[in-house]
């Protein structure tokens, strides 16, 4: 019914696996919010510490705001921006946020930066956001070959994200919603680090969705990763 969240159940995950074992600059969120359940990851820069405060204010304005997924991301995009204008230690940081509204048989991403976005749906996962990065734009202007933008030194400049300039650009994603439909957020510590096809790694349906005792070890460890990881998994039920 129109209006009302979708019956759909939900698991998430952080890890931090940096080698100095800074603190944690991600941050996830799922949960009902009025007539709307949201999922959302954020991955936040700026040092350890000011990625740490970018991407929780951004989460917490994110669901604190109303309206839709690009008016929540915008609200995001502001709290960062006005924190790092009183507090100028924090100067520069900045987040990801990649935050799925669903409602009814709808679901609306709002999305900046390298996290990702993708669906399963009948044994086919499609990744629904474009990545905001250097390697990104030099891959869709061909002067960069996919299989290049993995080990391309400038594999971590991201060209969009919150909080380093009051006015942004948020794209909105929009898909329906079926029976047995998988949605997949992650940060990129999870992308850049599992190896194999994409079609298959990510969000292979294996039953319901559950929260490992090591979240994100399997594949992300195995391929070498060292960065932290955020995984939100949504299942649309039956």
């Amino acid at each position: 019914m129109p209006g009302q969240p979708p019956p759909i159940r939900a698991a998430s995950a952080t890890t931090t696996r940096t080698p100095s074992g800074a603190p944690d600059d991600q941050d996830i969120a799922r949960g009902e919010v009025a007539d709307n359940f949201l999922a959302a990851v954020a991955d936040g820069m700026g040092g350890h510490i000011g990625g740490e405060v970018a991407s929780r204010l951004a989460m917490e304005a994110a669901v604190a705001a109303g309206g839709d997924a690009v008016a929540r991301v915008l609200a995001a995009n502001a709290a960062v921006v006005e924190t790092a204008r009183d507090r100028p230690r924090l100067t520069g940081m900045g987040t990801t946020l990649t935050l799925a509204v669903f409602t009814g048989d709808l679901v609306e991403i709002g999305h900046i930066g390298d996290s990702r976005a993708y669906r399963y749906r009948e044994g086919k996962l499609e990744q629904l956001t474009r990545d905001h990065s250097l390697v990104a734009e030099m891959v869709a202007s061909g002067e960069l070959r996919p299989e290049e933008a993995a080990t391309h030194p400038f594999r971590s400049v991201i060209t969009r994200a919150l909080g380093l300039e009051s006015a942004v650009s948020v794209d909105l994603v929009q898909s329906d919603l079926l029976p047995g439909d998988r949605f997949l957020l992650c940060s990129d510590g999870l992308t850049t680090m599992a190896r194999g096809p994409p079609d298959r790694r990510p969000a292979r349906r294996t039953g319901r969705p559950h929260r490992r005792r090591r979240p994100g070890r399997g594949s992300q460890t195995v391929a070498g990763g060292f960065d932290n990881t955020s995984v939100v998994v949504v299942d649309v039920r039956s």
